[in-house]
């Protein structure tokens, strides 16, 4: 005897092709959950906009969209091409014994 496993939408509840199943993570809340691209078409994409986390003092953070030109005027291309990446060491760091 077999087994047959059904994919349903979250949004819906209707059955879905795997092929036509689109997860969707919702960064701000840690959760995720599936839909199809036509329950997602009523979504509006915003554009020129920058995705920024803020990590706080006290060990919070948040994730914040703001205008991109509003960001453009406080990070100026210098200061990004200087900046650390996400990925490694931090510029200018040499562990002990370098």
């Amino acid at each position: 005897m077999g087994y047959v496993s059904k994919r349903t939408s979250d949004v819906s509840g209707q059955i879905v092709d795997d092929d036509k199943v689109i997860t969707v993570v919702v960064r701000s809340l840690g959760k995720l959950f599936d839909a199809t691209a036509e329950e997602l078409a009523p979504l509006k994409r915003v554009t020129n906009v920058v995705e920024l986390e803020l990590r706080h003092p006290d060990g919070t953070s948040e994730e914040i969209i703001v205008n991109k030109a509003d960001f453009e005027k406080i990070a100026t291309p210098e200061l990004l091409a200087n900046a650390d990446s996400i990925r490694g060491r931090r510029n200018g760091y040499r562990p002990q014994g370098d």
